[in-house]
């Protein structure tokens, strides 16, 4: 029997966006342990917004479990909050409410900025770079890149991969100091559960570099410096194995009826970073568009090329938006829309 470190991952009560949580337990498995075998564990809720101190115990209920190889023997576990009785959700937990379906894939494109100093890796103090956006994006070089955000990316990278998330590529960003990965999922809660677990990876990780993670859609204010997204490509059984133009022009037509209920998930702050200017439609406007990423929704060449069927990119969602709800949003919306 090993002695294994468990760390018990968890979504806090804090609005609009809450923050990452983890704990450490020590178990005894004769192997890795598998999810079935991960006991409930409990946290005091008075110290996450999620509970009075008069009666503070919440339940952590295990979901899904990586391994961890910064530690010996570590395991990443990522946590639904419950209510004392270990059964009711707490109502901080949004993944237990949401939509889900196996045959939805998604693909989720992660935007962030590094921080140190209180300003993005590579601003000056007090100002902005002497070179403006446009050669960071997919970038090479010290004066483009620095000297420590790659080293970042590249950890964080490997990182996911030994934990077994699905991630799917990295890249720099149109801004400097600003980054990217993106991943994969087969079910809106599989897929949002690796997102929320690499999301906490790159936050631990950039402890030792001394190094934030700036999440928010617009850090750098009304400048014309880009804003973060989390654009959210998606797809369903039907969209990929049926499709047609008929029912994507209904799709779109639902997707245009509904846009005050995507944006009131899609992240807070949407109002500064979606503005019409920086690839990006306007927060009150809905359009789509071939190729367009100053579209709501992006079409891709190979869906139209191929009798309008593949998968879609609703570029809307932004960096801080919660992938639970994002996910669930574009499903109950896909659900109106009957099939021809």
């Amino acid at each position: 029997m090993a002695k294994y470190k468990l760390e018990y991952v968890w979504l806090d009560g804090y609005k609009p966006v809450p923050n990452l949580r983890g704990k450490t337990q020590i178990k005894e498995f004769a192997s890795f342990p598998k999810l079935e075998e991960l006991p409930n564990w409990g946290f005091d809720g008075s110290s996450t917004q999620q509970a009075e101190g008069k009666s503070s115990d919440c339940v952590l209920k295990p979901v899904s479990v990586y391994p961890d190889t910064t530690r010996k023997n570590g395991v990443l576990v990522m946590c639904e909050v419950m209510m004392p009785d270990g059964v009711t959700p707490h109502p901080t937990n949004g993944r237990a409410t949401i939509l889900d379906d196996p045959g939805a894939w998604f693909g989720f494109e992660q935007e962030y900025f590094l921080y140190q100093d209180g300003r993005p890796l590579g601003f000056p103090e007090g100002g902005f770079p002497l070179i403006g956006q446009g050669p960071y994006y997919c970038g090479a070089g010290y004066k483009y890149m620095g000297d420590i955000a790659r080293q970042i990316v590249e950890e964080h990278l490997d990182l996911c991969l030994d934990a077994g998330i699905n991630h799917e590529g990295i890249n720099a960003e149109v801004a400097k100091g600003q980054w990217e990965f993106q991943i994969f999922g087969k079910g809106s809660k599989k897929c949002a559960d690796e997102m929320w677990m690499a999301r906490y990876i790159l936050n631990r990780l950039c402890e030792k570099y001394q190094v934030d993670v700036e999440y928010h859609c617009k850090p750098l204010g009304d400048t014309d410096w880009n804003g973060s997204g989390m654009h959210a490509n998606f797809s369903t059984d039907y969209l990929r194995d049926v499709g047609g133009k008929e029912y994507f022009e209904a799709l779109m037509a639902a997707f245009a009826k509904f846009v005050n209920e995507h944006i009131a998930v899609y992240g807070p702050d949407n109002h500064m970073r979606l503005t019409g200017l920086h690839e990006t439609q306007a927060i009150d406007k809905f359009s789509y568009g071939i190729a367009d990423r100053g579209a709501s929704i992006r079409v891709p060449h190979s869906f139209a090329n191929n009798g309008y069927k593949g998968y879609l990119e609703d570029r809307r969602p932004n960096s801080q938006g919660d992938p639970y709800q994002i996910a669930s949003r574009i499903l109950a919306t896909i659900a109106t829309v009957p099939k021809p």
